[in-house]
């Protein structure tokens, strides 16, 4: 009775998770594995393993750490391999690839890339930005200059590369390569090359180009993608500079667009999807909430706005739980909104310019720029603040990862491992 009840659950847990993930994961990843931005299904949630109340050293301890050049983009996990980016020299971009177990140097690939930055960015140096993304087999990694390589996992190899600008003949993005990859089945989609593009997993051919007449994606998109489903059908939701799309994934159909309020066109975060509705918010604008309406045939056709609040987010994206949602505000505060009618349960005091969220169960793992580490309980009603821990001298702009019970740091000069006892 006890192994049919697991099997059940199992079954269950894996149907509730196959309308988020790529079809690549069941074939060439595991659950346990941190293959992308933000994770596994890309909103900032894990569900295979449990933390325990406490970061302090005696529970959260170091295994390995390496130096690096400086990087922005997240590490990710595959298997026995972490991945993570370097801009060496102010001229060169590097990729490597470690034992997650003990950090030794598997292998390493490079290319000639590098820019600079507007001056009002520039303090934060120009760096490579997008976290790469993994099938299994090979790893995508978009370069600064607008490009995208496709690397062999096991040995580095470069399998095919495109230059976005020379083939579309399009200005280089005032931020460079921002937006990370996804990859879906047989295809990767970027945002580069001043629109959304499909291509070819294996060659690298490009398959369409849509949305090029978003004007604010010439300078370059900030936020990444993602795969989901509303009303039933697949889409790609995609927040350019000024717009929020959403894409036919097979056709590149642009099923609707809705123009999004920010300040420079600074649409960061990824958005969340909440029973059908999208929430989004951006740096000076406002948070939404949207809903999709669809035609008598059951086509998504446009955007309809259930409530508009005062929240006002930056460069964090968000996480759910539930019918709530945590995010930290461009005022450094750290909010909890109520999806169903966008309403602040409570804000806290500020905590640094950024934090990169994962949720667990019941706890919210939160590393800020500062390299403060927080460990928070979720609860609707008040902020509980379990643990707080500097983890790192240096700056940790990139965005956290977590598999099993491992977490990688990538600071802005090296990479750590920690486990969790």
């Amino acid at each position: 009775m006890k192994r049919t009840l697991i099997l059940l659950l199992s079954i269950i847990f894996i149907e509730t998770l196959s309308g988020f993930f790529p079809e690549t994961l069941a074939n060439d990843l595991t659950p346990s594995d941190w293959p992308q931005w933000r994770g596994p299904s890309r909103d900032g949630q894990i569900h295979d393993t449990s933390w325990p109340d406490s970061i302090d050293e005696d529970r959260l301890t170091l295994m390995w750490e390496v130096d690096h050049g400086p990087s922005y983009s997240g590490p990710i996990v595959v298997g026995n391999k972490v991945f993570t980016t370097e801009t060496r020299d102010k001229k060169t971009e590097v990729v490597f690839c470690h034992d997650r177990n003990n950090g030794k140097e598997l292998w390493s690939t490079e290319w000639p890339g590098a820019m600079t930055v507007p001056f009002f960015a520039k303090r934060n140096g120009s760096w490579i930005r997008a976290t790469p993304a993994c099938d299994g087999k090979t790893l995508y990694v978009a370069g600064m200059c607008d490009v995208l390589y496709a690397l062999d996992c096991d040995n580095g190899d470069i399998r095919w590369s495109i230059d976005f600008k020379k083939t579309f003949d399009t200005p280089l993005p005032s931020f460079g390569f921002a937006s990370s990859p996804i990859i879906l089945d047989d295809a990767v989609f970027v945002q580069a090359g001043g629109g959304f593009i499909k291509l070819n997993k294996d060659t690298g051919d490009v398959i369409w180009r849509v949305a090029t007449d978003e004007g604010g994606m010439n300078g370059g998109a900030f936020s990444s993608p993602l795969y989901t489903k509303l009303n039933n059908q697949h889409i790609m939701l995609v927040q350019a500079r000024t717009a929020l799309k959403g894409i036919d994934p097979d056709s590149g159909e642009e099923l609707w667009s809705q123009d999004i309020q920010a300040f420079r066109g600074m649409n960061i975060l990824t958005p969340t999807v909440y029973n059908n509705t999208i929430f989004t918010s951006a740096h000076s604008g406002r948070s939404q909430l949207w809903q999709v309406e669809s035609s008598s045939d059951g086509i998504p056709e446009a955007l309809k706005e259930i409530w508009l609040g005062n929240s006002q987010a930056y460069m964090s994206s968000p996480v759910r739980s539930g019918r709530h949602l945590y995010l930290h505000l461009k005022n450094q505060r750290i909010a909890c909104i109520d999806l169903e009618n966008g309403e602040e349960t409570w804000r806290t005091t500020p905590f640094g310019q950024y934090q990169s969220m994962i949720l667990c169960q019941n706890k919210i793992l939160a590393l800020d720029e500062g390299g403060e580490l927080l460990l928070i309980s979720v609860d609707p009603k008040e902020f509980k603040l379990m643990a707080r821990r500097t983890i790192s001298e240096d700056e940790t702009w990139a965005h956290l990862a977590v598999s099993g019970n491992q977490i990688f740091i990538r600071s802005l000069y090296g990479l750590a491992a920690y486990r969790w006892q």
